[in-house]
């Protein structure tokens, strides 16, 4: 399927999906049946969802709720081509309609071929007000061989271009080319695959194809070639031509252009079926050749995605001021998604979302009431509203690219798991001359692998990196390793893309019960640090030895402290860090509760060895002091209204940190401190990192580092300019703030 949006002539937040009724069909309708139009409408929906609304009579109006049923729904959504209802809502949740109310009290049994056929009080008799206009939420997979013929063929050419599929068929000579970026357009309709004549084809048509399968740009082609191809070939024209404004997010959102008349070799005498070339992002381009070496390289980005599942996923970030920021959702549409989308190396925009939906970012909120035409280079040319504010990381706008199809997930697979998101992790690798499927060496095997894993297969985030699978049976013709010493970054789009061992396997366990598995999951947390307590609460103490004894079994202290005498005293850098959860999902620990180590000297469980690290280093990064604090009590400090808190200590109780709340350390207690005995005055910078061994897997790890700027003269100590992930010290992000 292709999910389409258009912007409606009344107002640029209506986004409407129109169909056509069937009227050829085996069996005419009943002589007297009135002919009616069907198209859903309303805001910041899919294209298979929307408010019903009804052409009758030459005016376009809406239905009632009253008496509706899945019935009515399942025979709306045939009549739209697709194949059933999923659900239907009252109360106008896609918005309120305009015009008249065209049908109340409607009854379908399900027999109905038209939502004209069932009974109601007749049309335009009703007394509902729009605030119960009804809407519907179709399948989205297609009646196959469904055809799309208007009944007002007077009115063609307002009305949206509707087919079963759409695809770029390749010449032979480019078929094993992946990405396919050129060749002839066809699309599917009544169940064949036509042609469509180029007379008047428009750059606008083409960017609206090329953006729908993730390509972020268009270019010319050798038209000579194709051409001699096409009088060489029988072609099968289709009916009608197409009108884009090149803002679509796919060509279901065009309308229809001019009739073709249809008159066998004859048809299209001045022009060729229509062939697209499009420009991939430089993540998606197949080699370095002509055309590609300048595909759309970001130099010094100035927006990136953050806390996405999938390629193409993530909150808007945005730069400034040397600092990165997010964008508010008022106003957000798929204009200004598609932008960023194109911005980035992908194709228009398939979702604008809003309302944090990829969680929640920290610090500013940089960009609020954007506005884009759609061919903007950037989202930093659009206009905004700089004076606007009140805007909480709770509306936090996000996107979901169209990306292309690059067959990823033909060369992965996941085997013997209870559900299609876990089991032993199995690869496509060449041996000896053939594509043969073998298992993963488990050595080194973690949260960082599973990612990638989970990514390229599209199942979300990593839950779970197993190093023992004995309890998965996969495919027995799939246990010799193939693959063995992959180390992942975390970014890469696919497990080949991780460094590993290539032709010369090295794996000491074997595979089998060794090999490597994942789990993936739709949701995970994302753990950040509050910069703010952390820079406000930090101090100096002196602390006598004979009370750090607990502290210094736990390597609490610098190794020094070994050879230290009770009397003796270390001086702590001490602070509070407050850890949010802004995720999707709660952060747990990886081990289980049964499994936590008992500290006898503290008298509590530590779920997780290593929480977060606490390091001092010079200001060209060489660590001179370190610490580091074991998580021996993982819960819900606070929240934020409306939230309750789920975990708690106290009692062995369940550790972890809820979406919505945070954990706070004080700065008073045992191992919440970096031990500064040992160096001497000067600038040095303050570095935390959460979950750093990344024990457990979260949608964000850029988020997971903090770092202050930090002097002590011996006597004092402040710290400053603390900052959550990187930074620029320049002003690269400052220019395009200065247009308005």
């Amino acid at each position: 399927h292709w999910s389409f949006w258009s912007v409606s002539p009344f107002s640029t937040m209506l986004l409407c999906v129109w169909a056509l009724c069937q009227a050829q069909s085996d069996t005419e309708l009943p002589p007297g049946t009135p002919i009616i139009q069907l198209r859903l409408a309303g805001d910041k929906r899919k294209h298979y969802e929307g408010r019903v609304e009804v052409y009758y009579n030459g005016e376009w109006g809406t239905v009632c709720d009253d008496d509706f049923s899945i019935h009515a729904a399942n025979i709306l959504c045939r009549e739209l081509g697709y194949v059933e209802a999923v659900s239907w809502s009252p109360s106008s949740k896609y918005g309120k309609g305009e015009g008249r109310i065209w049908l109340d009290n409607v009854q379908c049994s399900g027999r109905e071929r038209t939502l004209a056929q069932c009974k109601s009080n007749g049309f335009g008799v009703s007394d509902c007000k729009h605030s119960e206009d009804v809407g519907v939420v179709c399948n989205e997979r297609r009646i196959p061989g469904f055809k799309f013929i208007s009944s007002f063929t007077n009115s063609v050419e307002s009305l949206n271009v509707q087919v079963e599929e759409v695809r770029i068929r390749a010449i032979s000579s480019q078929r094993k080319r992946v990405p396919i970026t050129e060749g002839y357009l066809e699309v599917k309709d009544g169940g064949k695959w036509r042609q469509i004549c180029d007379e008047e084809w428009t750059e606008m048509n083409n960017r609206v194809i090329c953006g729908m399968y993730g390509f972020p740009g268009e270019k010319g082609y050798n038209t000579k070639v194709y051409k001699l191809l096409a009088k060489r070939r029988k072609k099968n024209y289709w009916e009608f031509g197409v009108n884009c404004t090149g803002n679509e997010a796919s060509l279901h959102g065009c309308k229809l252009g001019r009739k073709v008349e249809l008159k066998g070799n004859a048809t299209c005498e001045k022009g060729m079926p229509v062939v697209v070339s499009c420009v991939p992002g430089r993540a998606f381009a197949p080699s370095h050749a002509q055309g590609f070496s300048k595909a759309y390289r970001v130099e010094q980005p100035l927006v990136r995605l953050r806390g996405g599942a999938n390629i193409g996923d993530g909150r808007v970030e945005v730069l400034k001021n040397g600092k990165w920021g997010t964008v508010c959702d008022d106003s957000w549409n798929l204009k200004a998604a598609s932008v960023v989308c194109r911005e980035l190396g992908f194709g228009s925009a398939k979702e604008a979302l809003a309302g944090g939906r990829l969680g929640q970012g920290m610090g500013p909120v940089h960009m609020n009431e954007v506005e884009c035409s759609g061919f903007e280079k950037s989202l930093t040319e659009c206009y905004f509203n700089r004076d606007a504010l009140g805007c909480s990381h709770e509306e936090d706008a996000a996107v979901r690219c169209n990306v292309p199809a690059m067959g990823f997930q033909n060369k992965l697979r996941l085997s013997g798991g209870r559900n299609p998101f876990e089991g032993r992790v199995e690869v496509l690798a060449e041996k000896n001359g053939s594509l043969v499927w073998g298992t993963v060496c488990s050595d080194s095997w973690g949260t960082m692998e599973a990612t990638v894993v989970c990514r390229q297969l599209g199942l979300g985030f990593a839950s779970n990196a197993f190093q023992e699978t004995w309890y998965w049976p996969g495919d027995v013709r799939a246990d010799d390793v193939v693959m063995s010493g992959v180390r992942c970054s975390g970014t890469e789009m696919t497990l080949a893309q991780c460094l590993h061992h290539g032709k010369h396997l090295h794996c000491p366990q074997g595979g089998g019960r060794f090999a490597a598995g994942v789990s993936c999951s739709e949701s995970a947390p994302d753990l950040v640090l509050n910069a703010q307590v952390v820079e406000h609460t930090t101090y100096l103490e002196d602390r006598p030895m004979y009370i750090l004894q607990c502290a210094n079994e736990e390597h609490c202290l610098s190794s020094s402290a070994a050879t230290a005498t009770p009397s003796s005293s270390r001086r702590l850098m001490r602070f509070s860090s407050q850890i949010h959860n802004n995720g999707q999902s709660d952060f747990r620990p990886r081990a289980a509760h049964n499994s936590w180590v008992w500290h006898d000297c503290h008298r509590h469980y530590h779920s997780m060895e290593v929480f977060t690290h606490y390091d001092l280093l010079s200001l060209n990064g060489t660590k001179v002091a370190e610490g580091h604090k074991a998580s021996f009590c993982l819960e819900d400090t606070q929240c934020e209204e409306g939230i309750e808190k789920r975990y708690e200590c106290a009692n062995f109780g369940q550790q972890g940190i809820t979406v919505g709340c945070w954990d706070t350390y004080r700065h008073d207690i045992d191992c919440q401190w970096i031990d500064v005995t040992d160096i001497v005055p000067g600038d040095y910078i303050f570095q935390v990192v959460i979950n750093p061994n990344y024990e457990v897997a979260e949608s964000d790890y850029t988020n997971n580092i903090m770092k202050c700027r930090c002097r002590y003269d011996g006597h004092r100590l402040w710290t400053y300019n603390c900052h959550i992930g990187e930074r620029l010290d320049d002003n690269s992000g400052d220019y395009w703030l200065q247009q308005y």
